[in-house]
């Protein structure tokens, strides 16, 4: 069998994403006839058959499942590589730093900071993306290091716990559960979650399709509408949906604090489970910035955790809505654990970043 080629594998995966030659071919840009004999040339390579044909259709066979698994993973690392040698490469390195904007448990000025006061530390530029976004641009080199909430592939990738944030329930005003003294998450048997999930599984991370409805299938009980089944990206999007009650959304609390609206209750749920927040980063990373940004989070982590434990999840009361996202024993307690401590709200000591998106 002779070697693969990068070129082989993205025609596989074209034709597998799509099991439709014709719609692989134009996604390609290429002609079909060009397309099928470089599929079958492959396959006559390898000995085995990758696609079972028909007239009507066109379906994986086992070894294309597994060829087709493999041969992302090699098309990934290919860019990567390409990716992560043009950016070292550069005269004035930075560190790519990949987060969902907001979901940092309101910690990220004291990340940077903390980060600052490290030897190794270079420039940092925020790659800025939704939800799911982190793991793919750690993968294919655009990012460097993630803060994420939820990770549903560690394939490939090192994982250090930060902390753990209460989660609260984000409801329209108007809703009866609103006025309820106590909720629990059979309380929302029937509701969705603004990505089409099950309310009543606690916002669970999707499984590895990615399937939005968990399966189910089922509308949203209250206010149906299109807009509830669309992807939803913006915050802003995101409230104006929960608020017109098409959906229920799970929202770590230092979110809430910082978006309280009128429109919009916030509710302790018993039995809902924490948001965990873990830094990411490549498994065959030897960056020592990385590492540098590594200890850094997780120092201030570690001192602000015991912050988060002792706050109430009362967020209703102006003070909360209008006050910063953590108090100040926080910077306090990240000095003692030997981390910078966070700037003030307004002060100019706050480290510049580029910003990608």
């Amino acid at each position: 069998m002779n070697d693969l080629e990068s070129r082989q594998l993205r025609y596989f995966v074209a034709v597998a994403e799509e099991l439709n030659f014709g719609r692989a071919a134009e996604r390609l840009g290429m002609a079909q006839p060009p397309l099928s004999r470089a599929i079958r040339e492959l396959e006559r390579g390898l000995g085995v058959r990758l696609f079972e044909r028909t007239t009507r259709q066109v379906g994986l066979t086992p070894a294309g499942e597994v060829l087709l698994r493999d041969a992302r993973t090699a098309l990934e690392a290919i860019t990567a590589a390409a990716r992560r040698a043009a950016h070292a490469g550069r005269p004035e390195p930075e560190l790519r730093l990949a987060l969902k904007a907001d979901f940092d448990a309101g910690l990220l000025p004291q990340f940077l900071a903390a980060y600052q006061c490290e030897p190794e530390a270079i420039p940092v530029e925020l790659v800025l993306g939704g939800r799911g976004d982190q793991e793919a641009a750690l993968r294919d080199g655009r990012a460097d290091v993630a803060v994420l909430p939820e990770l549903t592939d560690d394939r490939g990738l090192d994982v250090e716990p930060l902390l753990t944030e209460p989660r609260l329930v984000a409801l329209a005003a108007s809703d009866p559960l609103a006025a309820r003294s106590s909720l629990s998450l059979s309380d929302f048997a029937g509701r969705v979650l603004p990505d089409g999930r099950p309310a009543e599984l606690g916002g669970l991370p999707p499984g590895p399709d990615g399937g939005g409805d968990g399966g189910t299938g089922r509308p949203a009980a209250r206010g149906s509408f299109a807009e509830s089944r669309r992807p939803v990206r913006d915050l802003t999007e995101l409230f104006s949906l929960v608020e017109l009650g098409g959906v229920i959304w799970f929202v770590p609390v230092s979110i809430a604090r910082r978006h309280a609206r009128p429109g919009i209750a916030y509710r302790a749920v018993g039995d809902l489970p924490p948001t965990e927040f873990r830094v990411v980063w490549p498994q065959d990373c030897r960056s020592p910035a990385v590492a540098a940004f590594v200890r850094a989070a997780t120092a201030v982590a570690a001192a602000a955790q015991p912050v988060i434990d002792a706050q109430p999840l009362d967020v209703a009361r102006p003070t909360f809505a209008a006050g910063p996202a953590w108090p100040a024993e926080a910077g306090q307690r990240a000095d003692a654990a030997g981390a910078a401590p966070s700037p003030r709200p307004g002060s100019s000591e706050m480290n510049p970043v580029t910003v990608r998106r």
